[in-house]
């Protein structure tokens, strides 16, 4: 319905259209403080399991203030302006981290056309994933929740992919850089699914969560309803009483009685 998710009330969060070869492919909302995004909005592509191709990581001139027509660009070989490694994170800031890895909020795996693929490699779209947990439960979730859409959703699939954190951060030149993730957390909103699925899937639409510690052990996923995420948001985010993740809670738009019918 082309509502963000409310209710996060931090004033310093960006939102970013992230642009891709001129077109808008998905949402973020940033953490230019934390320089992490809080979540990643995207509309699921039905997808096959094919190995990803690689892309160059790319860079948001629109939280640098540079000149541009917003698009996302690949990051510069030379000097880097402290305006921009200021308002976002840099590719130094992973380079000699061992336990961490680059983890998308908005995976290329539920992206079908390689521009909304390549789109996914904006570092403005990517989290500290302990190593374990992200080529672990993380992405097993991520496989099942794709082969589940791509299934059993017959309509668009919105997904919102967030985090958590607790104030723990990955640090370089003695300065804090990156905030790691306590907890990640998804959402995916499908009102027009297949009815005649088998129970154990029917019960998981239009809509489910989940959320998982980003930790080395103790890291499995658990599946729960969106209103049960939204309440362990509530008390493990700065967030206000009205968080909505999906606007009207993802219900599915009424049919029109039989006596309608005729007058249109």
């Amino acid at each position: 319905m082309g509502t963000p998710p409310r209710g996060l009330t931090e004033v310093h969060l960006k939102k970013i259209c992230q642009r891709y070869a001129d077109r808008p492919r998905y949402v973020t909302l940033y953490d230019s403080q934390k320089r992490i995004p809080v979540y990643s909005a995207y509309t699921f592509k039905k997808t096959e399991a094919d190995r990803r191709v690689d892309y160059p990581w790319m860079y948001e001139p629109q939280l640098a203030e540079m000149d541009g027509n917003g698009n996302m660009l690949p990051y510069p070989t030379g000097y880097l302006h402290m305006k921009f490694e200021d308002s976002q994170a840099v590719l130094d800031d992973y380079s000699d981290v061992v336990l961490y890895e680059r983890g998308q909020l908005n995976p290329d795996q539920h992206q079908s056309d390689p521009n909304d693929r390549a789109a996914t490699y904006t570092l403005t779209n990517v989290v500290p994933h302990i190593r374990e947990f992200g080529i672990g439960p993380w992405q097993d979730y991520l496989e099942r929740i794709r082969v589940r859409l791509n299934n059993y959703c017959r309509g668009s699939a919105f997904i919102v992919s967030g985090v958590t954190t607790k104030g723990n951060t990955i640090r370089r030149n003695n300065q804090d850089r990156l905030a790691i993730p306590e907890d990640m957390w998804s959402a995916y909103c499908c009102t027009d699914y297949d009815r005649n699925a088998p129970h154990d899937v029917r019960v998981r639409f239009p809509a489910q969560a989940a959320i998982a510690k980003n930790t080395k052990d103790g890291n499995m996923v658990n599946e729960m309803t969106v209103q049960d995420l939204e309440n362990f948001l509530k008390k493990n985010m700065d967030v206000d009483l009205n968080l909505q993740i999906f606007y009207d809670n993802c219900v599915s738009p009424s049919p029109l009685p039989p006596s309608l019918h005729r007058t249109i």
